[in-house]
């Protein structure tokens, strides 16, 4: 494992290239892995207080169901890409682009939570200075001081979720050689202009 070398970028962690599983129960297998990402497990030992929608949701059901909806519109969008493109075509890369889509996700959600709060607040207020000051909290708590987080959250989820896929539904893609110069047999050399045939080397 040490005197591993490195000769093209294929050798290195993530680089070779996969395939689609044949299985049809792999893709949904991943869905049920990516969805269960480890901080969610907490749900069995500290059961959420509030399981009905809205503004004090437990953030892990907020989380989950996320994560139910974006990983398998994920395995669609990459069956897509591929199919168009033939990319990406190392776990590296579907990893890295569940975590750019993740990340993305995590921040539009949250600034569309910030807006829609604002909005409310201008609602609730009585008159236009208390709007003025609920808009300011409202965007210092939920836009720059949470905006951070749900991206980290983001990022950290789309992480597990893009392993789980890259592992699971796809699996390393037979090698496929072509002959196109005729140097595959190597195991003959040229014929001498007084044989009657190849020389064979033993």
């Amino acid at each position: 494992m040490l005197n591993r070398r490195f000769d093209t970028p294929e050798d290195l962690p993530g680089r070779r290239p996969v395939t689609w599983r044949p299985s049809g129960a792999a893709p949904a297998l991943a869905v049920l892995a990516g969805a269960a990402w480890p901080p969610l497990l907490t749900l069995v030992f500290w059961p959420p207080r509030n399981w009905a929608p809205g503004l004090d949701t437990d953030w892990r059901l907020v989380m989950l169901v996320v994560g139910l909806i974006a990983v398998p519109t994920g395995i669609w969008a990459l069956r897509g890409e591929r199919e168009r493109t033939g990319r990406p075509d190392t776990r590296m890369g579907i990893v890295w682009r569940f975590m750019l889509f993740g990340g993305l996700l995590a921040a539009a959600l949250q600034t569309a939570m910030t807006l829609i709060l604002v909005v409310l607040g201008w609602f609730e207020a009585g008159d236009v200075a208390q709007a003025v000051g609920a808009t300011e909290t409202k965007l210092l708590i939920y836009g720059l001081g949470g905006l951070p987080i749900a991206v980290i959250l983001g990022v950290s989820y789309a992480l597990w979720a893009g392993l789980c896929v890259a592992f699971i539904a796809f699996m390393p893609r037979p090698p496929t050689v072509r002959d196109r110069l005729g140097l595959m047999d190597r195991d003959r050399e040229p014929a001498d202009p007084g044989s009657s045939g190849p020389r064979r080397r033993y």
